[in-house]
């Protein structure tokens, strides 16, 4: 069975860091585009960073500069690290895998549970 499960959440103060981990199991991880999505109350999710099978990686605007993604293979693991955290970045945390392009077949896609990330003084 596939299973996304994310940890490393919590509350911080603004200006504070977090890292959040997402540990994958039953698929070939090392194939998969990983990212982190993000959902705060009444808004719609957002991509927050995207790192590809080959390493290259996204970022979402808002959060350029302040946070990075990163994979271990070895341990089919996803990380987010997040610096100088906002007010604004509360939100569920969501972790996300995207398989690959395979003639006459749908990709795959995984989503965990989420985790909580609140930012407040």
């Amino acid at each position: 069975q596939v299973q996304l499960v994310e940890s490393g959440g919590g509350l911080v103060q603004p200006g504070g860091s977090l890292r959040l981990s997402c540990a994958a199991s039953g698929f070939t991880f090392s194939t998969y585009a990983m990212s982190w999505y993000r959902q705060a109350t009444e808004k719609e999710r957002e991509l927050v960073a995207r790192i590809g099978s080959s390493g290259s990686t996204n970022y979402a605007d808002s959060v350029k500069g302040r946070f990075t993604i990163s994979r271990d293979n070895a341990k089919n693991t996803v990380y987010l690290q997040m610096n100088s955290l906002k007010p604004d970045d509360t939100a569920v945390y969501v972790c996300n895998a995207y398989g690959p392009n395979q003639l006459f077949k749908l990709r795959t896609n995984y989503w965990g549970q989420g985790t909580q990330v609140t930012v407040s003084s």
